[in-house]
């Protein structure tokens, strides 16, 4: 009865938000709390998923291990009590928290956990292939295996020291599932979710809405809201009037220039720095861009201040390398971004053997997770290199067509796509994106074809050191070297914002990027 109570005050609520004729903070009911997102989540599955927006649902329904503590990318626990690691980094043991249950009533214990990671990384699991591909599964490839010690204790096996795993663990990829309501729903599950997360999940209508409750047997404590709705409003100036008209109270990614509509006192701004990278990919397989000289030029003739200042509005920083200043204890802050010196672009390319330029295709996307202003970057991108006779077509696409044709790697006279990456480790963007490893043909995201040994030996050195210290000097030696090699023109690191409306409290952003709403209130 609840459940049909709460979907006919959410339809309530879209049809009336529809209205573009409603007066200003029309205003949604107490305890109801609407997310407009720029997009339809792909899966409730957090194994499956690999998008900011379904993951800021996500965190709502489950738990992991460990979590970010709030306001930093620091593992804590969360499902996972306490933990020990062997003195090879090889083992990891957890001790789990009694009396928890998943929101169908099933007992989270340590065969849940076995289960969830059996369920991702055996294949010959049952429901592997059934609810399956995890796209986002390498987070976890060196796990070698899953032990039960315990009702509440469960053991790690890795294959090789792995040191971003506890952060791994409280990425969505590692949100724990409920093996009962997996077994139920199969291949269907991720249009059932069921976690162990303050909120449970009560109805998707596919293209309007998704709806949560609370969950009032939380294990951390009852929220306070009733009710989240997260709508998907894929066109920005539509979020923004349906903020402006009181349809939804949350909105991420207001764009700069919408910004100053929200300077008054019936909403409140917010900015939070994260670890976030948007770049130009450069295609070293084949033409003009094979050589390090003309990357190095086309890095020059960018003015990345202005883009920053002049499209971004301030909302983001310049910048140097492929690792973001978010991640302080490995950013190299000595390293400076290369400066806007168009005469000495003209001498690199000149030095290169095309002392007139050359003319090249650059893929643009319309839109997508972190990628801000797309088209007007690339405008300006096109522009700045014009001035040094580099001649830039450029060709737009819908996001997910965009990234089919960027993830299968450049090629041919497509010397550019833009790009941008958030992550939860130092680790993630250049070991998915730099390594040779990981270019597109051997599965990874190397969409350029950058090759240099010496990088993959850093990056494998650092991914296996347990050594906070000696694992920020290697990632600061990788960033000096990928800096001198550009194989990417490294353009800005956003800071991320979002607006509610004044009557929302206790709403913080995260570092993370995701969304945390068991504190929040909306009296």
């Amino acid at each position: 009865m609840r459940h049909s109570i709460l979907r006919t005050a959410a339809a309530a609520l879209i049809i009336g938000t529809a209205c573009t004729a409603l007066p200003a903070m029309a205003g949604t009911p107490p305890g109801v709390l609407i997310v407009g997102q720029s997009a339809e989540p792909k899966s409730l599955d957090p194994a499956v998923d690999t998008a900011v927006t379904d993951f800021r649902i996500l965190t709502n329904i489950y738990n992991g291990l460990t979590h970010y503590k709030s306001g930093t990318l620091q593992p804590a626990p969360a499902l996972a009590t306490s933990w020990t690691i062997s003195k090879n980094g090889l083992v990891y043991t957890f001790d789990l928290r009694k009396g928890v249950k998943f929101q169908d009533g099933t007992p989270f214990n340590a065969e849940a956990v076995k289960f969830n990671f059996d369920r991702m990384l055996d294949k010959n699991d049952p429901y592997h292939k059934l609810t399956g591909p995890f796209p986002l599964a390498f987070f976890f490839s060196d796990v070698d295996k899953v032990t039960v010690l315990g009702p509440y204790k469960v053991q790690f096996t890795l294959k090789k020291p792995y040191a971003p795993f506890l952060s791994n663990l409280a990425y969505p990829t590692g949100l724990i599932v409920s093996p009962t309501a997996v077994k139920k729903y199969g291949k269907n599950y991720g249009s059932h979710p069921v976690g162990t997360g303050p909120f449970e999940f009560v109805e998707w209508d596919r293209n309007n809405k998704v709806v949560l409750k609370r969950n009032p047997h939380y294990w951390n404590g009852e929220p306070a809201l009733k009710t989240v709705i997260f709508r998907p409003i894929t066109d920005t100036n539509t979020r923004v009037s349906e903020l402006l008209s009181g349809g939804i109270n949350v909105m991420f990614g207001v764009p700069p220039n919408s910004l100053r509509l929200f300077q008054n006192a019936n909403f409140k701004t917010y900015q939070q720095v994260g670890p976030h990278v948007w770049f130009v990919i450069l295609n070293e397989k084949d033409g003009p861009l094979k050589s390090k000289l003309v990357r190095q030029a086309m890095n020059y003739a960018v003015n990345k201040e202005a883009i920053v200042k002049n499209v971004l509005k301030g909302t983001a920083t310049v910048a140097n390398g492929p690792i973001a200043p978010a991640f302080a204890w490995a950013y190299d802050k000595n390293l400076k971004p290369y400066p806007y010196d168009p005469a000495k672009a003209k001498k690199l390319l000149a030095e290169a053997g095309y002392p007139h330029g050359f003319s090249t295709t650059f893929y643009v996307t319309q839109g997508g997770s972190g990628m801000l202003s797309p088209v007007e970057m690339g405008t300006a991108i096109q522009a700045d290199l014009a001035k040094v006779g580099i001649k830039v077509k450029i060709e737009t696409f819908e996001w997910n067509t965009f990234l089919s044709k960027v993830n299968a790697g450049l090629k041919g006279n497509v010397g550019m796509a833009e790009m941008a990456w958030m992550t939860n480790s130092p680790d993630t963007l250049p070991f998915l994106t730099l390594r040779t490893q990981a270019w597109p043909s051997k599965g990874g995201f190397n969409s350029g074809y950058y090759s240099n040994p010496e990088v993959d030996k850093l990056l494998e050195q650092a991914r296996t050191s347990s050594n906070q210290a000696e694992r920020a000097k290697l990632y600061k030696k990788v960033q000096v070297i990928v800096h001198n090699d550009a194989p990417w023109i490294f353009v800005a690191n956003w800071k991320q914002n979002a607006v509610t409306t004044a009557n929302v409290k206790d709403f913080k952003l995260q570092p993370s990027f995701f969304l945390l709403l068991h504190d929040v209130k909306k009296p």
